[in-house]
């Protein structure tokens, strides 16, 4: 056998179940189609962490509930933003009222602590900014913000660190049984191995028995604002839908705000402005810094163990909770395979992430510290995000390094200030072909067909 386990897809949840089995003597590999790990975390390195009171799915609930327990000692042991900041779920008419009420009943019944009905004077204590007539809210402690792109990167730097061989570029046609476990075939290789976890939604191989559809999607478009616009809010805001719409706004780890339209059909950015602009007040366009569309999935997210017998687990189904649920998905995977594979638990396990820093985020003093050591960290690239030279060069030499520009800009903030990377755009790809060793025509932003500049203009000896 080439491996003990294949896992399908670097997503957030195969990177975070790599980490989790990269805990034990397992020869382990993991294999994605794309440049670059996680390409299926949202481009606003921002996500909400749930507490299961706003799902309808008893089973999306409990894996929201049991995902955001483990927040607090993943992040602190693996080197992640994240922070609890609690939520309101707002009602703003009388249906809006009987709704809440039945959301409150139906979360003490699972369980969920730390949840409080308020009525609108509380409610405008807590956020007097708010432009909408609350009537009444349900207010969540346990609710919080995580960087998702930040944890799934964390998860496959220290899986690799521990032996998990990471196959990039390279594409699964298909899974076929064997007599001993499974021969999976890409567009470049072909491998066996004992047992198969398949974290690709939609993707269907000749194994599997039925093909996933998904059908419980809205659109998300929302506008991510500059960190000094005036009325941010402390908590993350929810309205129920009451009239046709449901919006909400989410501080991020970062110290920007999000604010989001929910909708069936797919808003526009004047249509978003002002829909937004109902909960939030006038909104200066001024202070807007990017404007996003995003699908908004629903399904029911399910850990397929069908065919565990013969080794094979598939995960399927999107789900807008994903990154809450990540923790709790790779642990129950998790305990599936060792239940099902003779191993036991390394101990040499590298249980932290390859230190790494932010220069904005530094005092004065380690500043100057870390410049002595590496005079790249005096050299500022990105002036609005204060991202320097060694940032960027660490986000391309680390473990699962970057290859492209979206990688760098995903790892260190580039081009997501003011100008957008008008200032510093060439310059990131300049490092980006020096530390690969490669040409600047050979350099691409994120994918195959995405190459920054199509070819040299030959009066020109240099670029």
């Amino acid at each position: 056998m080439d491996y003990d386990v294949l896992i399908l897809g670097g997503g957030i949840i195969g990177c975070a179940v790599a980490y989790e089995l990269s805990k034990y003597s397992l020869n382990i590999a993991l294999i994605e189609k794309d440049y670059d790990i996680a390409d299926d975390v949202a481009l606003v390195n921002s996500s909400i962490v749930y507490d299961g009171v706003e799902c309808e799915d008893t089973l999306m609930a409990k894996l929201e509930m049991m995902g955001n327990e483990m927040f607090e000692e993943i992040s602190r042991k693996i080197d992640v933003p994240f922070k609890r900041c609690g939520s309101l779920m707002i009602a703003e008419s009388k249906d809006d009222e009987d709704k809440l009420q039945k959301i409150y009943e139906r979360s003490v019944k699972r369980g969920i602590k730390n949840i409080h009905l308020l009525d609108s004077k509380q409610v405008y204590e807590l956020e007097p900014n708010l432009n909408i007539s609350v009537s009444k809210a349900l207010y969540s402690e346990n609710t919080g913000i995580v960087c998702p792109y930040d944890l799934a990167i964390a998860y496959g730097e220290i899986a690799f660190d521990n032996g998990v061989k990471f196959r990039l570029e390279e594409e699964v046609i298909d899974i076929q049984k064997i007599t001993k476990g499974f021969r999976v075939i890409t567009n470049k290789n072909k491998f066996t191995c004992k047992m198969v976890i398949n974290t690709t939604p939609g993707q269907n191989y000749s194994i599997d028995t039925s093909e996933k559809v998904y059908k419980e999607k809205s659109n998300l478009s929302y506008f991510l604002l500059e960190k000094d616009y005036k009325g941010n809010f402390n908590n993350i805001l929810f309205t129920l839908g009451g009239l046709k719409r449901k919006i909400f706004t989410v501080p991020t780890v970062q110290g920007n705000m999000m604010v989001a339209v929910n909708t069936k059909n797919v808003l526009g950015y004047s249509e978003t402005l002002k829909k937004a602009s109902e909960l939030i007040g006038n909104i200066d366009e001024n202070k807007i810094n990017a404007f996003y569309q995003w699908p908004f999935y629903k399904d029911t997210i399910i850990i397929d163990e069908s065919l565990v017998d013969k080794g094979y687990i598939k995960v399927v189904g999107k789900h807008y909770g994903q990154v809450t649920m990540t923790p709790s998905i790779a642990k129950m995977v998790c305990e599936t395979i060792l239940s099902n594979i003779n191993c036991v638990l390394k101990k040499d396990f590298i249980d932290k992430r390859r230190e790494f820093y932010r220069f904005r985020d530094l005092s004065n003093k380690e500043r100057n510290k870390i410049i002595k050591m590496d005079k790249r960290y005096g050299n500022i690239v990105c002036l609005c995000q204060k991202v320097t030279e060694g940032e960027i060069v660490d986000a391309i030499r680390r473990p699962l390094g970057a290859r492209t520009v979206e990688g760098i800009k995903r790892r260190t903030g580039v081009t997501l200030g003011n100008c957008k990377g008008a200032e510093c755009f060439s310059k990131i790809a300049t490092i980006l072909a020096r530390e690969t060793d490669k040409k600047l025509t050979d350099i691409v932003k994120d994918s195959k067909n995405s190459k920054i500049i199509s070819g040299r203009i030959k009066e020109f000896d240099d670029l």
